[in-house]
């Protein structure tokens, strides 16, 4: 049986939403996560930092599942979702970014997944729609396995056609108990969400389970600006390194030949930066055939043009609208984590 069969069917969930400078667009992913077909909800907006624009327009709606927590100062995304899963009254925490949206049952769903589980700390994800300005397409590619480690499916790549795997955050569905023993990274201003399961995964009683089904909204490249667009090569090679002792040496040299080499690419890099690169990617990785030819094509060939052949050559868009218009694995350890009532 699993540990939450027994009160599945009444647990409160906390979506927590962090936001800031958005209103449209959060009031769109607010709208979404109140017409979730799972009733015992609650939606709990954190402002990062004070943004009267956005209180104004939360003001205006009027629903007693909703709360907002106005943080003192801007902190970034992960202080505001770990602001928000202190403030939840659910037993259950479901993410949201304030660009986002789900589709009506993604909450439902996820829920009754938690049922066929034995873990005691199940981390619920799915699958997503990609929409951008020019198509819609169905990420990630491959369902998560399982057995699989997670930075391997994440960072580990099949063929050229093959976008990686994902597990975005709006995706994400966590006991809070779990939430509070492993906390989002403070002050990390990119790769949170791969950050966050590949540091969760290590722990004893934590299993990840992946719902072939997509049941959110992420949009892309639309033209905003984002925090991790702006970060270099040199931000996310740190990062990597100081994940080496819970991913595969594969899994480094995966991630190295793309996230590092677009960014060195994209920010014009000279070739000191690139042999230091090539260097973390020869010999402090395992570099396979797959990721040496990834190297190349990240390092040689422009961004537009990789974009454009990734959209001829894939076959994971979605065809028409699809009615789509919206107002585990672990690694072994000997961590344990323990359950808490709040």
């Amino acid at each position: 049986m699993s540990p939450f069969e027994k009160f599945a069917e009444c647990a409160l969930v906390s979506a927590v939403i962090p936001t800031r400078g958005r209103p449209d667009l959060l009031v769109c992913a607010i709208r979404s996560a109140l017409r979730q077909t799972w009733r015992p909800l609650e939606v709990i907006v954190v402002l990062d930092g004070p943004d009267p624009a956005t209180e104004e327009r939360l003001a205006s709606l009027a629903d007693p599942r909703l709360r907002v927590v106005i943080l003192a100062e801007i902190s970034g995304g992960c202080t505001a979702r770990n602001a928000g899963v202190r403030a939840a009254a659910g037993d259950w925490i479901a993410f949201l970014d304030d660009d986002d949206e789900w589709l009506p049952d993604k909450i439902e769903r996820q829920m009754r997944a938690t049922r066929e589980t034995s873990a005691w700390f199940p981390i619920i994800t799915c699958r997503l729609i990609a929409r951008s300005p020019t198509a819609s397409r169905v990420l990630p590619p491959r369902v998560y396995n399982p057995a699989q480690p997670v930075a391997d499916y994440l960072f580990c790549r099949s063929g050229l056609g093959d976008s990686g795997g994902l597990m975005q955050t709006s995706t994400l569905l966590a006991p809070r108990d779990l939430l509070l023993a492993v906390p989002f990274r403070d002050g990390l201003a990119v790769h949170q969400d791969w950050d966050w399961i590949i540091r969760v995964a290590a722990y004893e009683g934590v299993a990840i389970s992946m719902l072939a089904k997509p049941l959110a909204i992420w949009r892309v490249e639309d033209g905003r600006a984002t925090v991790g667009l702006g970060l270099g090569w040199q931000f996310s090679l740190r990062w990597v390194r100081e994940m080496r002792s819970l991913i595969s040496r594969r899994a480094f040299s995966s991630f190295i030949a793309v996230q590092c080499v677009w960014r060195a690419k994209a920010s014009h890099a000279g070739p000191i930066a690139r042999l230091k690169i090539l260097w973390a990617f020869l010999f402090e990785g395992r570099p396979d055939q797959l990721s040496s030819l990834h190297f190349l094509v990240f390092g040689l060939i422009p961004a537009t043009v990789r974009r454009t052949l990734r959209d001829v050559f894939r076959s994971d868009r979605v065809p028409g609208d699809s009615g789509l218009r919206l107002a585990s694995a672990r690694n072994p350890s000997s961590a344990l984590l323990r359950k808490s009532s709040h």
